[in-house]
């Protein structure tokens, strides 16, 4: 097992969760509150997607390239973000989340191939 990759994957799946919350959530929960209050919530929100996403990226890049562990990053952000769309958001589903997530799969082959 390669251990600071799955280190750096667990770590920035909660940076992703955080970080969908600090950057959409005001649209559903603040939205009648001015928007400096929605930015003030969503950096202490942010912090601590940051608390996790530097300490992920330091240990991830032990094993990956920079461009590896960026997409690797932007799948996991897709596959956070659709559960929150549809169960928080309460937004409907769309095939076309799959069709890019299957984009992201040739994504991810063409940055891990040889």
């Amino acid at each position: 097992m390669n251990w600071p990759v799955i280190k750096a994957v667990g770590l920035l799946v909660g940076s992703n969760i955080f970080m969908t919350f600090a950057w959409y959530a005001h649209l559903k929960d603040l939205k009648s509150k001015p928007w400096f209050i929605a930015a003030l919530i969503s950096w202490g929100i942010a912090f601590f997607e940051y608390m996790l996403q530097v300490p992920a990226n330091r240990i991830g890049s032990t094993a990956l390239s920079l461009p590896q562990l960026k997409i690797i990053q932007e799948v996991i952000t897709l596959t956070v973000f659709i559960p929150f769309v549809v169960f928080y958001m309460k937004e409907s589903f769309k095939w076309d989340y799959v069709w890019a997530a299957l984009c992201m799969c040739g994504a991810v082959y063409f940055i891990f191939r040889k």
